[in-house]
């Protein structure tokens, strides 16, 4: 008895040291992605400033988030074969160089487009390593049972570059330039290397995968989706949802700034943001304890209709409110969709299944990102009431559409049986 009493304490002393180093590494990407928000907010106001286009905007963002789709699933191999925190320090460490160019572009004189296209895709093609490394890493430190709160956690750091960047950014660009953005989001990823190297200590490495193939192991990925009929249809879903969420992302800014200044679209997202950051906090303490596809419906239905409400008029308070209500709905999306697949895929295959995982989904945000901005541009021409309501229209229409796919697709009895 005595030393079942021992094992269970020396098992409880475990798992609180490994909650604790996941709370570390949290800590570093919550910094991350703070400065990331930094860098995104500073350019877009940059170039709409200098284009007053959206479809700049947009393009910028696509190149931002092409490394993410196309180097998604080789990463998630990567992040089974080799030690997952130095792909981590790598992948945040490298980033860095893409917005170091565009700084030095901006210092000898006006960065153009294709300078800052560029720059963003040397970054996020590094950044593209960490998001399956970061992902397993959860499954390595954690038990089942802290899932659910870890998700939650995870949900609040990626809004940080929507709760804190945008009106730390409004107000850094009412006192100097974009300049001083790009330099604090620099900074940040020293600081991030350092925690993940932290974290590094006193985790074994896998290797379990270091003798097959790469390309065996690519397929392996897609093997372990497809195997599952249920998360291979959620998946599937996800890049519908990705579509009509980019289209959000993409011409909020626009929307705002054809009537506003940029100080007042720092502040209108960051209290949208809010809505994220309760929600956030809700699920980090008390999780989700069932009924998983229920509520992912529900929070998918409801951002729709939020969406659809954030391009009726051209009111901040209005904006804010349905803002407000979007933002809040996506981390119980977000929770319902990790908790599903994670706990249907095996462990040992956790890297290269979320690599393919993140490849399928967010295929969505690529045709959103490609073709969001020249709509909202054509829209608001035809109507004669420019590209701020332009881009009012196409985020109403997608709004609609997200309502639509939420309640007819997850009826699935496939996606229902994930959580038997």
């Amino acid at each position: 008895m005595k030393r079942a009493m021992s094992e269970g304490c020396l098992n409880t002393m475990n798992n609180n040291t490994n909650f604790a180093k996941f709370i570390l590494l949290w800590t570093g990407e919550l910094i991350s992605s703070i400065g990331g928000g930094l860098t995104s907010f500073g350019l877009g106001v940059y170039i709409f400033r200098t284009t007053g286009s959206a479809a700049g905007m947009a393009m910028v963002t696509l190149f931002g988030f092409l490394p993410t789709l196309l180097f998604s699933v080789p990463a998630g191999v990567l992040a089974d074969r080799y030690d997952r925190r130095l792909l981590m320090m790598i992948g945040d460490g490298f980033s860095a160089l893409g917005i170091i160019f565009i700084f030095l572009c901006m210092i000898t004189g006006e960065a153009s487009l294709w300078q800052i296209c560029l720059g963003v895709f040397v970054s996020a093609s590094f950044s593209a390593l960490l998001e399956p490394a970061f992902r397993a890493t959860i499954t390595d430190l954690l038990t089942k049972e802290e899932y659910s709160k870890a998700s939650g956690l995870v949900s609040l750091a990626g809004s940080a570059r929507y709760l804190f960047s945008p009106i730390i950014a409004g107000f850094l660009l009412g006192v100097s330039d974009v300049k001083l953005l790009l330099i604090i989001d620099i900074c940040t990823f020293f600081l991030t290397v350092i925690s993940a190297a932290v974290v590094r200590k006193g985790i074994t490495v896998r290797s379990e995968s270091a003798r097959e193939p790469f390309f065996a192991s690519m397929k392996g990925g897609w093997n372990a989706v497809r195997g599952n009929k249920g998360v291979l249809t959620l998946v599937m879903i996800s890049s519908a949802i990705t579509l009509f969420m980019g289209m959000l992302q993409i011409l909020a800014e626009p929307l705002i700034l054809a009537f506003r200044d940029a100080k007042t679209l720092g502040i209108a997202e960051t209290v949208c943001a809010c809505g994220m950051l309760v929600s956030g906090l809700m699920l980090g303490f008390h999780g989700i304890k069932g009924r998983y596809v229920r509520v992912l419906r529900i929070s998918l239905v409801s951002a729709g209709i939020c969406m659809t409400g954030f391009g009726i008029i051209e009111n901040m308070i209005v904006i804010c409110i349905f803002g407000f209500g979007f933002f809040a709905a996506l981390p119980f999306a977000n929770n319902c969709l990790d908790y599903l697949v994670r706990t249907n895929i095996a462990d040992e295959v956790q890297g290269r299944a979320w690599g393919m995982i993140g490849f399928l989904s967010q295929i969505g945000y690529v045709v959103a990102y490609a073709v969001s901005g020249i709509a909202a541009d054509t829209l608001g021409n035809l109507a004669h009431a420019g590209v701020g309501r332009g881009s009012a229209m196409v985020v109403m229409a997608a709004g609609i559409c997200m309502a639509m796919a939420a309640v007819i697709c997850l009826s699935s009895a496939s996606i229902r049986s994930l959580e038997m």
